[in-house]
């Protein structure tokens, strides 16, 4: 049996793609600029998750488990191997080396916009974790964002997938990327701001993939990539 893939791109992906992208940018020029509301707002919730982390500190312990082990970048990577070997398996050929290229985009522009905003994470007399690298955009918020986006626009190409599945998907995905981006800042490690932004960025990223993949379908060199089963 081959199950088709779809060859077109939806309007709303295309206008969810251009919002995040919007989002993203302003974000990242407000953060840049040091825009003093945002830097007060994030100090203010830094401070409360921090010394709610200090006093709950069996529930700083979950936290550190769930952002070192389930949502860790290198979690989420392995996660998109394993589906992009699934679905070379499967016989596609174009869309697993398209995934792929999109998580590689993420990791540069994470990185290169790390080391161009130059944000200092925040800084504790009693720190209860730690990490490296500069703070914007939180590369676990980013990588989480960007894996379950993909992995959610593989899903609604793949025809005959029950709604149970695709509504425990959907539900997997907003409880990775917000329990992430709360995990971040209450362990103190990132603002506000670096999480919301790496979310919006990684999303960003997705919708974009999924946009410009649709228009590579659209073309009549495109190699035909599909799902065999």
């Amino acid at each position: 049996m081959t199950a088709a893939v779809p060859r077109h791109t939806s309007p709303v992906l295309r206008l969810t793609a251009a919002v995040l992208t919007l989002l993203s940018v302003l974000l990242t020029v407000l953060v840049a600029a040091t825009w003093q509301p945002l830097m007060d707002a994030d100090r203010s919730a830094a401070d409360r998750l921090h010394s709610a982390a200090l006093t709950h500190s069996g529930w700083t312990k979950a936290n550190r488990i769930m952002t070192d082990w389930v949502w860790d970048p290198a979690t989420m990577r392995l996660l998109m191997l394993a589906v992009i070997f699934w679905l070379l398996w499967r016989g596609a050929r174009l869309l697993p080396l398209w995934l792929a290229g999109a998580v590689a985009v993420g990791w540069v522009l994470q990185y290169a916009l790390k080391a161009g905003v130059g944000r200092d994470r925040p800084a504790w007399a009693h720190p209860v974790d730690s990490a490296s690298h500069a703070a914007f955009p939180s590369g676990h918020a980013m990588t989480v964002a960007l894996v379950s986006g993909l992995l959610l626009w593989v899903l609604s190409r793949v025809p005959g997938v029950p709604a149970g599945l695709r509504y425990a998907a959907w539900t997997a995905a907003a409880v990775s990327v917000a329990g992430v981006c709360f995990t971040r800042v209450w362990l103190g490690v990132h603002w506000m701001s670096d999480v919301i932004g790496g979310a919006l960025m990684g999303a960003a990223i997705a919708a974009i993939a999924a946009v410009a993949y649709g228009a590579v379908e659209r073309s009549p060199r495109a190699e035909r990539s599909e799902v065999r089963g």
